[in-house]
């Protein structure tokens, strides 16, 4: 639709923004910052960054991927994370039937990426997150043919109790928690905003790919696989999610 095309750029300009805001927040949680303020900054050198090198992955190939100031390395997941927020955004437009389906897409994916890089970075997936991405799920359900806001609802109930209901089980057979609240809360948002018929295979496809990494890993460094190392459940739950947006 010749109409949608000044949204569709205006999606992917966004995306890589949005994907830097999410990096940022993922990098400021483990520290209990705050995302809002105090304004970007350099780790090593502690100096401002200013307007000219905020322009998403523009600014990173020009300054080389290094501090104006002081030249120390700037992460590259900052730079990744802002080609995924606009990969994101043509995956939404691409599959999407109507221009509110494009936005709401588009925001979708871009919350399951920032609860990605959070869960990744600090195992935690913040309430602002997964709130708004079962708000999302529901306008979503709202605008699809097929759906209805019940059917969302219906799908976060689902995915929401059968993960508390795994959680409680796990701690009362094993002593200590498995999964945690945020869990919970993120297979409602995926419920809410894939469907209840979904689920089952976001889980397989999250237990699946966690099972073969953890597996790779302990292969690669020696270690038992099953030496009880924490893992980031909802990074994985979160990129299964977007897997099954493009597939399902």
């Amino acid at each position: 639709m010749p109409a949608t095309v000044p949204l569709a750029f205006f999606l992917i300009l966004s995306g890589a923004a949005v994907g830097s805001f999410m990096a940022a927040w993922a990098d400021r949680l483990p520290r209990g910052e705050s995302v809002i303020s105090p304004a970007s900054r350099c780790r090593d050198c502690g100096s401002s960054v200013s307007w000219r090198d905020k322009v998403p992955v523009v600014s990173w190939l020009i300054l080389g991927g290094q501090c104006r100031a002081c030249g120390k390395a700037i992460p590259q997941r900052l730079f990744y994370a802002e080609i995924a927020g606009a990969v994101l955004a043509i995956m939404a437009i691409w599959g999407a039937q109507s221009p509110i389906q494009m936005i709401l897409g588009a925001l979708y994916l871009w919350i399951l990426l920032g609860l990605m890089m959070c869960d990744l970075s600090a195992f935690r997936l913040p309430n602002a997150l997964t709130g708004l991405l079962c708000v999302t799920g529901v306008g979503l359900a709202w605008e699809d043919p097929f759906r209805t806001p019940v059917d969302a609802a219906f799908g976060a109930a689902v995915g929401g109790g059968a993960f508390f209901l795994i959680r409680v089980v796990y701690q009362w057979l094993r002593g200590r928690e498995g999964l945690g609240l945020g869990d919970v809360k993120l297979m409602a948002g995926i419920g809410a905003g894939l469907g209840a018929m979904a689920l089952p295979m976001v889980a397989l496809i999250a237990a699946s790919a966690a099972l073969v990494l953890a597996t790779l890993t302990a292969w690669r460094t020696g270690q038992h696989p099953g030496s009880g190392k924490e893992i980031p459940f909802g990074a994985y739950l979160c990129g299964a999610s977007a897997l099954w947006w493009l597939i399902g």
